[in-house]
C-alpha cells in the first residue's frame, strides 16, 4: 500500500544520535487544612481556591498547548526505532502519517535535535517566567529524550547483521519506539486536558530539577 512504502525504512534518512489533576486539588486542600476553622465561610473557601488555582502551577490553554507539543521532541527523535514496527501495522502507520513532514523537517538537519534539547532546558525549564506545569512536562520530555542515548550505545556496539542478535536488536528497537508512542499519546492528551501526566522513570527525576 501507499502509506507502507512512504513510511518504510528508506523513506527516512535516520541519524543514529545519539501529572496528575490532583495535584491542584491536594495543593487546594493543604491551604484550607490550616485555616483557622472562623476563615472557613464558604464564599472565602471559593475565592481562596480560585486564587490557588491561577497560581504559577495552573494548567491555563497556553500552558497545556505548550506542554503537549514538548512530548513531540523525543518520539520525534527516537522515530527510528520504529523502523521494524511502522512498516509492519498499518494502525501504527496511521498514527506516524500525518506527522511524517515534521518528523523530516526535524531530521533535516544533524544538529535539530541537540538545539531543540538546549531551547527546551534553558528557555523553558530554567525559566522562572514559565508555569512550574510548564516546567515540569518539559522536563520529562527532555529526560525521556536523554534515556535514548542507552539503545544507542547498544546498538553501536552490538549490530548483528542476522540471526538471533538481529531479532533481539529488533524487539528493543521495537519496545523503546512503542514506549515513546506511549509516552507521546499519554502526555500530550493528559496535558490538553489540564492533568500530570507522570511518566515512569523520568517523573521522579524530572521533579528533581523543577523546583
Amino acid at each position: 500500500m501507499a502509506s507502507s512504502s512512504f513510511l518504510c525504512p528508506a523513506a527516512f534518512t535516520f541519524s543514529q544520535k545519539p501529572l496528575q489533576s490532583t495535584f491542584l486539588h491536594s495543593s487546594s486542600l493543604l491551604t484550607l487544612s490550616i485555616l483557622p476553622k472562623k476563615l472557613r465561610k464558604p464564599h472565602q473557601l471559593r475565592s481562596l481556591i480560585v486564587a490557588k488555582s491561577n497560581g504559577s502551577d495552573s494548567a491555563d490553554v497556553p500552558d497545556r498547548l505548550i506542554s503537549a507539543l514538548c512530548y513531540f521532541y523525543p518520539f520525534f527523535d527516537g522515530i527510528q526505532y520504529g523502523k521494524y514496527v511502522i512498516t509492519q501495522f498499518y494502525p501504527v502507520q496511521a498514527i506516524v502519517q500525518p506527522l511524517v513532514p515534521a518528523i523530516r523537517v526535524f531530521k533535516s538537519f544533524p544538529f535539530n535535535g541537540f538545539l531543540v534539547f538546549l531551547t527546551l532546558y534553558f528557555v523553558v525549564v530554567r525559566n522562572p517566567n514559565f508555569s512550574k506545569y510548564v516546567r515540569f512536562n518539559t522536563m520529562q520530555a527532555v529526560v525521556l529524550d536523554v534515556l535514548l542515548i542507552f539503545p544507542d550505545l547498544l546498538e553501536r556496539g552490538f549490530n548483528p547483521k542476522d540471526g538471533l542478535g538481529l531479532d533481539l536488536i529488533m524487539s528493543l528497537d521495537s519496545t523503546v519506539f512503542l514506549f515513546l508512542l506511549v509516552c507521546l499519546i499519554y502526555g500530550s492528551s493528559s496535558c490538553l486536558l489540564g492533568q500530570i501526566p507522570r511518566l515512569p522513570i523520568v517523573a521522579e527525576a524530572a521533579d528533581r530539577q523543577v523546583l
